[in-house]
């Protein structure tokens, strides 16, 4: 059960003034022109705990774009709907290759190696586009319901962005269908894809929706259950191997919680029975994760001492 005597505010603000003045390293992600524009500078963190309490500073409630974090909504999404079938398309196996590599898939005769990476989630995107007759508003509709904030939206602009310089995703999206494993058309998959990517959420909002998996599937203060129990190990399990391309290791060695970073500079966090934490600072390291968020995510569970090994 979540542990009373810990200072939450103290350990933030503690994290906080270590790296306030620390030079940054890595680099805010350019292949995506619109988020090139994001300033370098933006950090915020967000913890969310299983009794109710928020804790947070810096740039925490500045929405930005959520890129591959939203690969666990539809992840979870596409696990309620189709259940284990999902799994005779998609692997659950670490890639130790980068998250748009296509030689992996042509080794794997086009089943994805996990959900994560990008091949992985395309094939999950072509799953909710069978399943539902908008599955932009069935995601939304999910993020809405988990969260109670219905101003959670698309970033058109980002999804165009996204469009206009997808040459590998077309490509990862045709190769994968030549072997079968795409059901629906090439344009409606990459559609829903460049928009699930889109998303535009804070550090406080993401926190809030990730509580579902430090719950068993419940939101909090509520008996309802979005995911069952098993479906939450599953995807935390996932997150713990595979969450952060090939650099998976790296953050369980670092870090020890299941989580999920974006190209946006985001990571989320979760200690199952404790927590939901965020993490916003754009600079990615050469592997596609926040180098100062990696950074404090290592200093939070070093300091609580918090970690799930």
């Amino acid at each position: 059960m979540t542990s009373h005597n810990v200072d939450y505010q103290k350990i933030l603000n503690q994290i906080g003034q270590e790296f306030a003045d620390k030079p940054r390293s890595g680099k805010v992600a350019s292949y995506i022109p619109e988020l090139a524009k994001v300033p370098a500078d933006k950090y915020g963190m967000h913890l969310y705990d299983l009794n109710g309490n928020n804790y947070c500073f810096g740039d925490s409630n500045e929405r930005f774009s959520i890129q591959s974090i939203s690969k666990v909504f539809t992840l979870s999404l596409a696990m309620k709907v189709v259940g284990d079938q999902l799994w005779n398309r998609v692997g659950v196996e670490p890639s130790g290759d980068p998250f748009n590599s296509l030689s992996q898939l042509e080794n794997d005769s086009g089943i994805p190696r996990n959900p994560y990476i990008n091949a992985g989630a395309m094939v999950v995107a072509d799953v909710l586009v069978s399943n539902f007759t908008n599955p932009k508003a069935a995601l939304l509709a999910f993020l809405h319901e988990i969260t109670g904030d219905t101003s959670i939206d698309f970033d058109p602009v980002v999804a165009a962005s996204e469009r206009s310089e997808g040459y590998r995703n077309y490509a990862m999206v045709n190769y994968l269908k030549s072997f079968g494993n795409i059901e629906n058309s090439v344009e409606d998959v990459l559609d829903f894809y460049f928009h699930q990517c889109s998303i535009s959420m804070s550090c406080r909002d993401l926190s809030n929706a990730f509580i579902i998996f430090a719950n068993d599937g419940k939101v909090m203060g509520s008996d309802r259950e979005f995911l069952t129990g098993r479906q939450v190990k599953r995807i935390n399990a996932l997150m713990q191997t595979c969450g952060f391309y090939d650099e998976a290791g790296e953050f369980s060695f670092e870090v020890g919680l299941p989580g999920k970073s974006g190209v946006g500079g985001g990571i989320v966090a979760v200690h199952p029975e404790r927590f939901a934490v965020t993490v916003w600072s754009p600079p990615l390291n050469p592997k596609g994760n926040s180098a100062l968020g990696m950074a404090s995510l290592e200093r939070l569970t070093t300091l609580t001492g918090f970690s799930i090994f």
